[in-house]
C-alpha cells in the first residue's frame, strides 16, 4: 500500500497504539513514505492503517466537536455500490482491512436495516491488536451496532442480537409497532426512539448515540442511509474505497435520496493505493459548532 495523497507525511499516532497486531508486519515509526518507482510498495501494519484513520478529538468543551460522524462505502468505477445485490465483489483485501481498522477505531457502526437484512449482519468481533487502543480512549472492547429501522421489521433471533459483546441499539420513531419495540427489548436490544413519528430523524441521530457516549461514529450505508445523514447535514467524513472493477446494471450510487438543495462541499483529507483500489477520506467542510 502506498499514500498518494498527502505525500510523505506521516500519521499522527493515538494513544495507547499497540506495539503489534496480527497477521500484520512489524510497524516503524511512520507510514511507508512512496516508494521508488522500481520499488513494490511496502506492505502497511494494522497500527499504521489505525493512525491514518485516526478520529479527530471529540467530547465536551470549546474547539472540540462533540461527536464524529464518519462514512464509509465501496464504489466500482462506475458508481455501482454492489454486484448481485452484494458489496464483497467491489472489495479487496486490503479494503477489508481498512474496514475491520473503520470498525475498530468506532465507538457505534450506524447502520440501515435493509444493509443489515442484505449483507447478513452480525456482532462487531473483538480484535485483540485494537485491545489496548480502545481500553486508552475509554472504549467498549467493541463498537454497538446501531440499526436504523421504521418498522423494526428484524430477525432478533440472528446473532446480531443473541450474540453481541455490547447490546445492539435500534434506533426509530416513537410510532414504531409497539409489538416490534416489545420482541426487540426482549431479544436484548436497546430501543432509541430518535423521532416523533414512524421513523428516526436521522438529524438526531449523532446527537443522541453522542449522548451515550458513543461520540465516534461510523455508519456503513446503506445508499438511503447514507443519503439522509448528507441531507440531515450530520455526515463530517466520508471513506470511499474506489474499486478498479466495472460492473454496469442499475445499481444505486452510494447515496439515494432527495436531491440537496446545494451541493455539499468535501476537502480531500487522504488517498492510499493498493493493486488499483484508492481508498479516499475526504472532510465535510463545516464548523464544530455548525
Amino acid at each position: 500500500m502506498r499514500r498518494l495523497f498527502p505525500p510523505n507525511t506521516p500519521p499522527v499516532s493515538a494513544p495507547g497504539a499497540p506495539a503489534s497486531a496480527p497477521s500484520a508486519p512489524a510497524s516503524t515509526s511512520s507510514a511507508p513514505s512512496a516508494p521508488a518507482p522500481d520499488r513494490p510498495a511496502p506492505e502497511w501494519s494494522i497500527e499504521e492503517i489505525a493512525d491514518e484513520y485516526a478520529y479527530p478529538p471529540v467530547g465536551e468543551g470549546a474547539g472540540v466537536a462533540d461527536r464524529w460522524l464518519r462514512g464509509n462505502m465501496v464504489a466500482s468505477l462506475d458508481g455501482a455500490i454492489h454486484h448481485g445485490g452484494r458489496s464483497q465483489p467491489l472489495s479487496s483485501k486490503a479494503d477489508m482491512w481498512i474496514f475491520g481498522v473503520l470498525r475498530a477505531l468506532a465507538d457505534v457502526v450506524v447502520v440501515g436495516a435493509r444493509t443489515v437484512r442484505q449483507e447478513g449482519y452480525r456482532p462487531a468481533k473483538r480484535r485483540s491488536g485494537f485491545a489496548d487502543r480502545r481500553a486508552a480512549a475509554g472504549q467498549s472492547p467493541v463498537p454497538a451496532i446501531a440499526v436504523v429501522s421504521a418498522s423494526l421489521e428484524l430477525d432478533f433471533s440472528a446473532p446480531l442480537f443473541t450474540q453481541p459483546v455490547v447490546p445492539t441499539l435500534l434506533l426509530t420513531g416513537s410510532g414504531a409497532p409497539a409489538d416490534r419495540v416489545a420482541q426487540a427489548r426482549e431479544a436484548g436490544a436497546e430501543v432509541i426512539f430518535a423521532g416523533e413519528g414512524g421513523a428516526a430523524d436521522p438529524s438526531r441521530v449523532p446527537g443522541l448515540l453522542a449522548e451515550r457516549g458513543l461520540r465516534r461514529q461510523l455508519t456503513e450505508g446503506g445508499p438511503t442511509l447514507l443519503g439522509e445523514f448528507a441531507d440531515a447535514g450530520v455526515l463530517d467524513e466520508l471513506c470511499l474505497s474506489i474499486s478498479p472493477r466495472i460492473v454496469a446494471g442499475s445499481a444505486p450510487r452510494i447515496t439515494n435520496g432527495p436531491v440537496l438543495p446545494d451541493p455539499d462541499e468535501f476537502t480531500l483529507e487522504g488517498v492510499l493505493e493498493e493493486e488499483g483500489f484508492l481508498f479516499t477520506r475526504y472532510r465535510r467542510l463545516r464548523t464544530i459548532t455548525e
